[in-house]
Parts: structure tokens; sequence; C-alpha cells
């Protein structure tokens, strides 16, 4: 259609009526998905949402947001200290429920809690957020004590929850929303940390080919680093402290002292020089949330979009070589160039 309308323009060759006529097509597709991107559900009054990790972080700035747009939300902590805390600024309508999802007592205790307070209308959405609970550390420095206390809870435990809210979701036909940290999409400082963000990668993709079907949407947030983790930029370095007091001398000796502190370095300046603004991360999420065609992935965050899906797309030869240069160099590797170039 649109190249007959442009050949009938007199003086115009085939070539550059065909070249106009793809230069119109690609400004009305992009028209269209910018007005099909900007519609929103109404009645957000009516909508339950259920949000996991809400004592500090993410998950706690997103539960107070989404309150304010009036949401009935509903905020998982871990702690009666830090439900306290958030509904003591917050309106009414937000409800708290203690939730340890590396226990499935309580993971059913907090389905049966939404099942009563969204009183048969379903469950509108379901907001995932695990992150911080993997020690990112040198593989051979964890143990399987380790593997488990993190794929219970990040892998394991988020399946759990959202296989038992299911029913919920269908009934509303409402939305899975699980963040995850970009920097995931990189098995490297640790393989427990990429392991339990590919798995719900996987997992997410699955559910939501099957999910459509019955009118549930699933988004995955990737984002990057955001300031709030700046606070929290000394728990890496006492985690990874906990783990070099617990290593054999054998392994020690092999990374040597000058390691530990230049990787501890390494991993506090990844922090302070890649985060961006928190409210990236929550504009996602309220998109994913409120949109009436939530969009399948978010990049939230200049590093997440540049940095490290860059990374993950690369050649290996080429990325294992940024990683090295940014990484230091265990004592017995054999290697006189220091690997670190990242310095606070």
């Amino acid at each position: 259609m649109a190249l007959h309308m442009v050949a009938d323009i007199p003086g115009l060759s085939l070539a550059d009526s065909l070249h106009i006529a793809i230069l119109a097509s690609i400004l009305c597709l992009l028209i269209y998905w910018l007005i099909r991107d900007s519609q929103r559900v109404r009645n957000l009054s009516e909508k339950h949402v259920f949000i996991m990790h809400c004592d500090t972080g993410l998950g706690n700035s997103l539960a107070k947001w989404l309150d304010k747009r009036g949401f009935c939300v509903i905020a998982a902590c871990a702690t009666e200290k830090g439900g306290r805390e958030l509904r003591s600024c917050s309106s009414l309508s937000l409800k708290t429920v203690n939730l340890n999802l590396a226990d499935s007592h309580s993971i059913a205790r907090a389905v049966l809690f939404v099942t009563r307070e969204t009183a048969g209308k379903g469950l509108f959405g379901l907001v995932s957020d695990t992150e911080g609970t993997a020690p990112a550390a040198p593989t051979d420095w964890l143990s399987i004590e380790d593997f488990h206390s993190v794929l219970d809870v990040s892998l394991l435990g988020l399946i759990e929850i959202t296989l038992k809210l299911l029913p919920l979701l269908k009934k509303a036909e409402g939305r899975v929303i699980n963040l995850i940290n970009a920097k995931g999409l990189m098995a490297f400082a640790g393989g427990v940390y990429s392991l339990s963000k590919c798995g719900v990668e996987a997992f997410s993709d699955t559910l939501r080919i099957e999910m459509q079907h019955f009118g549930v949407k699933v988004c995955i947030v990737e984002h990057g680093f955001f300031k709030a983790e700046v606070v929290n930029s000394d728990v890496i370095q006492s985690n990874l402290l906990r783990l070099w007091n617990r290593l054999t001398p054998e392994t020690r000796d092999s990374y040597g002292e000058k390691y530990f502190i230049e990787y501890t370095k390494a991993q506090r300046s990844f922090v302070k020089r890649l985060c961006d603004s928190d409210i990236k991360v929550i504009k996602c999420m309220e998109h994913a949330l409120t949109a009436k065609y939530p969009r399948t992935r978010y990049g939230a965050g200049w590093d997440a979009k540049f940095f490290w899906l860059f990374l993950s797309y690369a050649p290996s030869c080429l990325s294992d070589m940024l990683l090295r240069m940014m990484l230091p160099t265990p004592a017995a590797s054999g290697r006189s160039v220091p690997g670190v170039i990242i310095n606070i």
C-alpha cells in the first residue's frame, strides 16, 4: 500500500520510492509501538500486588511507590521489624507478611495470607526480588552449603512460591515480574550467583510461554548496580572476609593476601562506578505492572544495557580478556602482570 502511494509521486525512481516506503513503514511501526506501549490498565485500587524482599532495597522502595499509586500492596518482609517500619510510612491499605523463601511452611503461610487478602479477586501482580542472597567470591572459596543456601532461596524458593500463587494469578489474568541483576548474565565471580540468575531467566522464559494461554504475562527486569547497593557495599567486604577466613591455609596461599585485598577493592569499585539511579529500576517495574501490554524484558540502568549485556553477547575470548583485566591475579597463577585496572 505504502509503495503504491509513493510510486504515484512524479519524478521519483522506483529505488527512491522503495526507500521512502520502507522509511514510512518503519515510522508507522514506531508510532504504533509507542501508542501501544503507552496504554495503561485501569482501576489500580482494585488490584493486589505481592512484592517480596520488602525489608530494604528495591522491594521496599517499590512497595511504597505502588502504595502511593493506589495499588493494594502486600509486602513480604523477612523480619517483624521490617514490616513495622514499612507500615509506619505507608497507607492503611498496605499489608505485610513474614516470608522465608527457604522454608516451605513460611511460603505456605504467606500464600494463605495472600489468598485471604485478595478475597476471591485473584492476584494481579507478583514481584520477585531475591537480590543480595548470593556471596560473590571465587568458586573454590565456596562450599556446597553455600550453593544450597543461595539456590534454596533465590531459585527454588522463588519457583515454589510462584507455583503456589499461579491459581490466583490466572484468576486475575495478572503478571509475574522477576528482577535479575544483569551481571548474573555473565558467569564470573562465583558460580553460584550466575547459577541462580540464569535459572530465574530460564524459569521466567518457560513460564511466559506457558502462561500466555491463561492471560498471565511474565516480565524480566534486568537491572544493573543501583545507588541503594552503595550503602550496602560494606556487606560485600564482610562476606568476603568471612569466606576468606574459613579457607584452608593451602587455598589462601594459592591466592595470596594481595589477591584478597585487590578482589575486595574490585567488587566495591564495580558497585560505586557502575551504579545508576534507583528510580530507573522502579519505573521499569511500574511499567511492567501498569502497562496494558508490558514488555518481555526491561533493561534498567546504563551498565545493564551497555556493559553487562555487551559482555554476555561478546565473543568469549573478548569477554574473558576484559574480565581478566578487571579482576586480580592469584599468587599461584604464574602471571606476572596484575589484573586489576579498577581502583577506588
